[in-house]
């Protein structure tokens, strides 16, 4: 797919925007004044593949812990900052490499320019988030509450006032909870400005329906070419919205990072209990980082043709199931040792044993 034409902005080491992969980023749900928790949720989700960490900083404590977090991990770190210009200027002292912030939530335009000279000299960019919960009174009056139209003059707002102090290293997010809404909100971005866009849909759900709505919205905006780094909101773990995140770029072909699981639904044919196989060999693929195909088929009959662009997979049948590549079979076993012996057959191609 053609993708959108946006500016480079950096976020440490981190290039976003200008065609670059598309990044993948999550926040913390720990306690940030609770340093050793905090750390060990980022290397957590550094171990998934997220690559930009954004940490809540709602007091002093929460933006001098910033320092310490820092110092323990290379990921960049990124502070979300409400309405306290102060602990903008406390964390870019801490070294946090992007600041979430709306600079019209923060006062008048002395301290602006304050959180402004200071970001520029560190090289350190801001990105603009916009949510549909939260838009101006006067915005909501004009286009009605959730408007697409709405979302984005508020973010156009803010942006105006960073430009107006010459500063250009800006991402900007559009979110709501309405699938339709984000949509609308992100193609209007698209037209009106070069801006690199963060994209995700807000507060989302739970693991199993935020998964469903954050793969249908990111999805279909991304499918658009929009979009230069995305966040899964989930309640739940973090590090399931790093797997999300990394299985919705995986559909559209947008990057590779783990194996891709196909397995049939079930039908009348299948003779083995397809749905514990499935998980079993999900669990044992969570620490692969190959970007390999691995199919598991519930018929001996049809199994290996239907899944013959898979690198590796298994087909049950009656007691008995194949182990095959890329559409050939190569091993018959018990059904009880199929996944072992896929799980070991992957490990052998990947050492360079076969």
């Amino acid at each position: 797919m053609q993708r959108r034409e946006s500016r480079l902005i950096r976020v440490g080491d981190v290039a976003i925007g200008a065609g670059n992969p598309i990044v993948v980023q999550s926040m913390t749900s720990t306690d940030t004044r609770d340093v050793k928790g905090t750390l060990e949720q980022i290397a957590r989700l550094k171990e998934a593949g997220c690559e930009l960490v954004r940490l809540a900083v709602p007091d002093q404590e929460a933006a001098l812990a910033v320092g310490q977090i820092k110092a323990g991990t290379d990921l960049p770190l990124v502070a979300d900052i409400h309405f306290d210009y102060r602990l903008a200027l406390l964390c870019l002292e801490q070294g946090v490499d992007k600041l979430r912030l709306n600079p019209g939530n923060i006062g008048d335009r002395e301290r602006i320019r304050k959180v402004v000279v200071r970001a520029r000299e560190r090289g350190v960019p801001i990105r603009i988030g916009v949510n549909a919960g939260s838009l101006e009174r006067d915005l909501v009056e004009k286009y009605g509450r959730h408007s697409p139209e709405a979302l984005v003059e508020s973010a156009l707002r803010h942006v105006a006032l960073l430009e107006a102090e010459d500063f250009h290293d800006i991402v900007i997010s559009l979110k709501a909870t309405d699938v339709v809404v984000t949509l609308e909100a992100y193609k209007l971005a698209a037209q009106r400005t070069d801006y690199p866009l963060h994209v995700g849909i807000t507060e989302a759900g739970t693991a199993w329906a935020g998964t469903i709505r954050s793969a249908v919205g990111i999805g279909s905006i991304l499918s658009l070419g929009i979009g230069d780094t995305i966040r899964v909101s989930l309640t739940a773990d973090p590090v399931e919205e790093v797997r999300v995140a990394y299985e919705i770029l995986k559909a559209l072909g947008l990057r590779e990072r783990g194996p891709v699981l196909i397995s049939c639904p079930t039908c009348g044919r299948c003779e083995v209990n397809l749905m514990a196989l499935a998980r079993e060999m999900e669990e044992g693929l969570k620490e692969i980082e190959a970007p390999l195909k691995v199919a598991v088929m519930g018929c001996v009959v049809n199994g290996p043709g239907e899944a013959a662009d898979a690198d590796f997979g298994i087909a049950g049948g009656r007691g008995v199931g194949l182990l095959f590549r890329k559409g050939q079979v190569i091993k018959k076993l018990p059904q009880d040792q199929l996944v072992a012996a896929l799980l070991q057959e992957i490990e052998d191609y990947l050492s360079g044993g076969n």
